[in-house]
């Protein structure tokens, strides 16, 4: 995943500069080794970034719709960089035990190495994951805070949100060799489906496939994780997080323009928590993080494809 975000910082410096070698020397790497790095980020996307004018390099069409993208990931990953450096130079260490209680989409492809490099910062913390596929009961105390897919209106918590994130159908190329034609949301009755178990669909955030009016799912999961990896064996087409792509660079994304979801994450805490400023610190940290990490990822989606 770092590869993508530096494919991103070295195309921003390129636009930024409009020549090779104005953009090596802000990222202070040879101008020959940028050349080859944004040869080889066109040839991945299979479409020219820039083009050479007397100007120097200027934007294609595609290279301008991904400028913004890229500059909304530089931003994010800016952010939450500045936001663990501060909190060391400010002595502002987090230590203890905090359980986070997530779906498992989100504790699968966010979580880790958005934790990860909170635990980096603070030496003295311990995380704790909990990933299910139900709603974490915080009343129960079952965690210390929680990310959900819809906003509770009920009890006594405290709701941010995080971050919108995006969904398409998905499939791999062995899977697609084998199927009909894709051409339209008609076509889907004619493919095999993945995705969750109806009845245990624990929030109507989730139920993407009723709402393409696909009846019958032959293989289904309660786990994410479960359906992912069976998209990515070939047994159907499913509907993915985009920022769980880049994980499975294989998966093609299918009908992108007529099934393109949006869902958002929440963190959820108890609000007599409010006071408890190493908690603050954490959720701080975790948001931040997360729309990092969501940004850089979906950015990565589409560089890979």
């Amino acid at each position: 995943m770092a590869q993508n975000w530096d494919d991103l910082r070295i195309f921003l410096g390129v636009a930024r500069g409009q020549s090779l070698s104005a953009a090596g020397k802000t990222l202070r790497i040879d101008p020959a080794t940028v050349g080859r790095r944004i040869a080889r980020l066109e040839q991945r996307m299979g479409t020219p970034l820039f083009a050479k004018s007397p100007l120097g390099y200027e934007l294609s069409a595609a290279g301008a719709r991904l400028l913004p993208l890229a500059e909304e990931a530089e931003q994010a990953m800016g952010a939450a960089g500045d936001l663990m450096v501060q909190g060391a130079a400010s002595g502002s260490e987090i230590s203890g035990t905090i359980r986070i209680g997530a779906p498992d989409g989100c504790a699968n492809f966010l979580l880790p190495q958005v934790c990860a490099r909170i635990v980096e910062a603070h030496p003295d913390l311990d995380v704790q994951i909990v990933a299910l596929p139900r709603v974490v009961n915080l009343s129960k105390r079952e965690a210390d805070m929680a990310i959900t897919v819809s906003a509770p209106t009920a009890g006594r918590l405290t709701v941010q949100k995080l971050s919108d994130y995006k969904l398409h159908l998905a499939a791999s190329p062995a899977y697609l060799r084998g199927a009909g034609p894709l051409k339209s949301k008609e076509d889907l009755q004619g493919h095999r489906m993945i995705g969750y178990i109806p009845d245990m669909i624990f929030d109507k955030e989730l139920d993407y496939l009723s709402a393409l009016g696909v009846q019958r799912v032959p293989l289904a999961s309660n786990s994410v994780a479960v359906q992912f990896h069976a998209i990515r064996q070939g047994a159907g087409l499913g509907i993915v997080h985009d920022f769980a792509l880049p994980a499975a660079p294989e998966l093609t994304r299918i009908l992108v323009d007529d099934v393109s979801l949006v869902r958002s994450f929440y963190l959820v805490r108890h609000d007599s928590d409010r006071r408890l400023q190493r908690l603050n610190r954490f959720a701080e940290a975790l948001a931040a993080g997360i729309r990092a990490e969501i940004v850089h990822l979906e950015a990565a989606a589409i560089l890979n494809e």
